[in-house]
């Protein structure tokens, strides 16, 4: 029950304000988050019907640290000013939030804080995504499964949530699971975009490549009010099927000409998310040798690369742009960029810097790689290299493979060829497929 000023979000959980269009913001703001809309922006709507409301407060100051950090601090400080006047649920919310933006962020207890959330407020599928994201950071599949299915039994008929469950599925290789329960999403919602997502992995993994290029056209009217990301990650999804089904290349140019680069021609589109998946289309396109085809389109987005707007903002992003900038010719900015994440990596907790070890060497790699100096990257990598245990990049199973492809092209480049054709069996293997270059 509510007292005097509360009034009940989306979830049935009390949010202190007097404004129904402060909450009709905030349950707007949920359905872009959990759709991956482009209009996320309508929490600062929230904020303006009530500028005293901890919950709209909260969620802007989160949503600002990403679209206009400078500010975030002013809306972090509203909800905290007001923090004795919020519902258990606000402050259980501003909590688990505010781990999250701390300069001193600490991932395992963010992570706590979550799960502690959600707990007492399990039908919050919002903080569910926001705690799956972390989890994806910490390359802890099981951890985000734990979350779902924790909160799974009071959302069993919930939009969304199969989607969620899905994924985790997904990254620990069960994936018979993940099928299920992506098929359960899309039967509730035919236009859940990460439902569709994850069946496309599935797909993929089973190398039902025309299956997957079908179903993910026929589904893709409805990415057109999607984030920046999403609608190209899908896109780059059904580019790669095309790849690796060994359709003519034009069909995989297309996408990224019509579907992935076009996106920034968008007024509110965020190119540091176009950027990720074009780099990791044309990467997929150099390791299996189109290089005459795809020369032209590296050296526009390199152009757009050498601006340090683009940097920073995810490891997997900059591990591509060193890549980028080092193949183009561009060294004083590959090497000012790698200097730049060594130097972030050393402000860094002793705990945080031992966890993104491996990312940082696969930086190193990658940069060596892009100039052409693949004995330097392999002794970097070492003998044993496996890209799945270089997740704390923020990046899918699907999304790493390619840096095990570059490790095999290097070892095929340095008359490493025993090694090469192990690695090859050994992949052919792990995903039920091929290896599909050359």
């Amino acid at each position: 029950m509510g007292g005097e000023g509360v009034k009940f979000d989306a979830w049935g959980y009390g949010v202190n304000t007097s404004s129904d269009d402060c909450v009709s913001a905030i349950n707007a703001y949920y359905r872009q988050v959990l759709s991956y809309g482009r209009k996320r922006s309508v929490i600062l709507e929230a904020v303006d019907r009530d500028g005293d409301c901890v919950l709209a407060n909260i969620l802007a100051a989160h949503y600002l640290c990403s679209a206009d950090p400078s500010r975030s601090p002013s809306c972090f400080q509203a909800a905290k000013s007001r923090l004795e006047q919020a519902t258990p649920y606000e402050k259980a919310v501003f909590n688990a939030v505010s781990s999250l933006i701390s300069d001193n962020r600490d991932d395992e207890a963010a992570f706590e804080l979550h799960q502690k959330l959600l707990k007492d407020f399990p039908k919050d599928l919002v903080s569910l995504k926001r705690a799956q994201i972390l989890c994806f950071y910490m390359g802890r599949a099981d951890l985000s499964l734990n979350l779902v299915e924790q909160v799974l039994p009071e959302n069993q008929q919930e939009n969304y949530v199969y989607g969620m469950l899905a994924f985790p599925l997904l990254e620990l290789g069960r994936m018979a699971e993940a099928e299920k329960a992506a098929k359960k999403g899309f039967e509730i919602n035919n236009e859940d975009c990460w439902a569709q997502h994850a069946l496309c992995h599935v797909f993929q993994y089973e190398c039902h490549f025309k299956e997957a290029v079908d179903f993910m056209e026929a589904c893709s009217p409805s990415w057109s009010s999607c984030s920046s990301f999403m609608l190209t990650h899908n896109w780059w999804h059904v580019a790669l099927c095309y790849l690796e089904g060994h359709s003519p290349i034009k069909n995989v140019l297309d996408i990224y000409d019509n579907c992935i680069w076009k996106e920034l021609e968008r007024p509110d589109a965020v190119p540091a998310e176009v950027y990720l998946n074009a780099l990791g289309l044309l990467l997929r396109l150099h390791v299996r040798g189109h290089i005459n085809v795809y020369e032209e389109r590296l050296k526009v987005l390199v152009s757009r690369l050498t601006d340090q707007k683009t940097w920073y903002i995810e490891w997997h992003l900059d591990l591509l742009i060193l890549w980028a900038l080092a193949y183009s010719g561009e060294l004083s900015k590959a090497e000012e960029l790698f200097n730049g994440l060594k130097s972030r990596l050393s402000k860094m907790s002793k705990k945080k810097q031992s966890f993104m070890h491996r990312g940082i060497l696969l930086a190193e790699a990658m940069f060596d790689y892009g100039r052409g100096k693949y004995e330097q990257a392999l002794k970097v990598l070492g003998p044993d290299f496996d890209a799945n245990n270089c997740k704390m990049i923020g990046a899918s199973d699907e999304q790493l493979d390619v840096f095990n492809e570059v490790w095999f092209v290097m070892l095929l480049s340095t008359g490493q060829a025993t090694k090469g054709i192990s690695f090859t069996c050994l992949f052919a293997v792990q995903t039920s497929c091929g290896f599909f270059f050359f």
